[in-house]
C-alpha cells in the first residue's frame, strides 16, 4: 500500500458505521465540498464519517504544463478525446487504499459510497465499477465516463448492481451535457441502474442536487 492521500475527515457525532469518500474536481481540494456535509441534514443514527481526500498536485497539459491539485492529466478542453488512463488507474488504486483503511476501521465495503464532482467523479465511477468487493453506492456529479474501452473487460461482478446517482448541469460549459449524457447511456446499456437527474445550472451544484443526493444517502446506507 502507497502512502494514503491526505483527507479532510468529518467523522459522525457517534460511531462510524458507514463511509462517504467524495473526490473534489480539478483545481480544488478536499476542503471543497466540506460545507455540503452538514447541508445533507443526514440522520446521526447512519453513522456517516465523511473522507475528502487531497489530489496531489501535478502538471497539468491544460494548465499549460503547471502543477495544480488534479486526479490525472487533462492535455485539452475536449473530454471525447484521450485521457489519461494511467494516471486515473493511480488514483483509483489510492482510492482503493481509503476504502481498504475504512474497512480496517470497521467499515464494510457495502457500506462505503465513492462520490466525486467533475475530475472526481470520474474517478468514483472508474474505480467503483472495478471495485472487487461490494459498494454502498456512487455519486457521480457533472461528470464524464473514462475508460470505457477498458470496462467491459474490467468492471466486476460484485458492482454491477451498485446504484448510481448521477447529476448533471443543462447548462453546464465545462463539462458539456452530452458528456453526462453519453456516460448515462454507456453505462445503462450495461445494465447498471443510473438514477440521472439534470438541472439548470452550470459547473456548479444547486440546492436540489444536494437534496438528491441526500435521499440518495439515506437511500443506499440505511
Amino acid at each position: 500500500m502507497t502512502e494514503l492521500l491526505p483527507c479532510v475527515q468529518i467523522d459522525p457525532n457517534g460511531p462510524a458505521r458507514a463511509c462517504v469518500v467524495w473526490l473534489h474536481g480539478l483545481g480544488a481540494d478536499g476542503h471543497d465540498f466540506a460545507p455540503i456535509v452538514a447541508e445533507l441534514g443526514l440522520p446521526a443514527a447512519l453513522g456517516v464519517r465523511f473522507v475528502l481526500p487531497h489530489a496531489p498536485s501535478i502538471p497539468v497539459g491544460i494548465n499549460g504544463g503547471m502543477a495544480m491539485p488534479a486526479w490525472y492529466d487533462i492535455t485539452e478542453q475536449d473530454l471525447t478525446r484521450r485521457h489519461d488512463e494511467a494516471g486515473m488507474r493511480v488514483t483509483a488504486a489510492r482510492v482503493g487504499d481509503l476504502i481498504a483503511r475504512e474497512r480496517a476501521r470497521g467499515i464494510p465495503s457495502e457500506r462505503i459510497v465513492l462520490a466525486g464532482f467533475s475530475q472526481g467523479g470520474a474517478v468514483a465511477l472508474f474505480a467503483g465499477l472495478r471495485h472487487p468487493e461490494r459498494l454502498a453506492g456512487i455519486v457521480a456529479l457533472s461528470t464524464y465516463l473514462v475508460g470505457e474501452a477498458s470496462l467491459d473487460a474490467e468492471r466486476t461482478p460484485a458492482n454491477q448492481g451498485t446504484p448510481i446517482l448521477q447529476v448533471h448541469g443543462s447548462a453546464d460549459g465545462v463539462v458539456v451535457p452530452a458528456r453526462g449524457v453519453a456516460a448515462r447511456d454507456a453505462l445503462q446499456r450495461r445494465g447498471y441502474t443510473v438514477d440521472y437527474r439534470s438541472y439548470p445550472m452550470q459547473h456548479e451544484v444547486c440546492w436540489d442536487e444536494i437534496v438528491a443526493i441526500a435521499d440518495f444517502l439515506r437511500r443506499v446506507l440505511a
